[in-house]
């Protein structure tokens, strides 16, 4: 797993291991369709992490993996207001030209072409529209609430097959 951690310790060893580094620690992030579907989310400005779980629609634990991942790369930046987060595009100033021309080129290349990204577009403008305290109180009941009426969540019970 590609961490910071190991970034510091290639770039102190060499430049060489550093960008190999840099490049493996971009294609990762650029491997996985909901961190793709991050990016252009923030491509229009910051957001508050619980706007980006309701907007993916996965777990807190999941979306915060990906915007770990795409940190790593350097590809989002973040801050945090209280207790919440907010991430925004950000290679800062120190981001290698790698970075940088790699969230260009995939900014480019799915601005208008993927019908996701357009459905994530509308979908985000709803939320948007959701004030963020009312989203994270909801974000988890409705969506267990959902899962629980299709039979996706435990009951607790074991299987009665054991």
């Amino acid at each position: 797993m590609l961490r910071l951690a190991n970034y510091e310790t290639c770039r102190k060893k060499s430049a060489k291991d550093a960008a190999i580094f840099e490049i493996m620690a971009v294609t990762k992030a650029l491997a996985d369709e909901s961190r793709v579907r991050l990016l252009a989310a923030l491509s229009g400005g910051e957001l508050c992490a619980c706007q980006l779980i309701e907007l993916i629609g996965l777990a807190p634990s999941t979306v915060s993996k990906h915007l770990s991942i795409l940190r790593t790369a350097r590809l989002i930046e973040y801050r945090k207001k209280g207790r919440w987060m907010y991430y925004r595009h950000g290679p800062d100033a120190q981001a290698p030209v790698a970075v940088k021309t790699s969230l260009d080129w995939l900014l480019e290349t799915v601005r208008d072409q993927r019908n996701r990204i357009l459905e994530d577009r509308r979908r985000l403008e709803q939320i948007l529209k959701i004030d963020s305290r009312g989203l994270v109180s909801a974000a988890g009941a409705g969506r267990n609430r959902g899962r629980r009426a299709a039979g996706e969540l435990s009951t607790g019970r074991r299987d009665a097959r054991r």
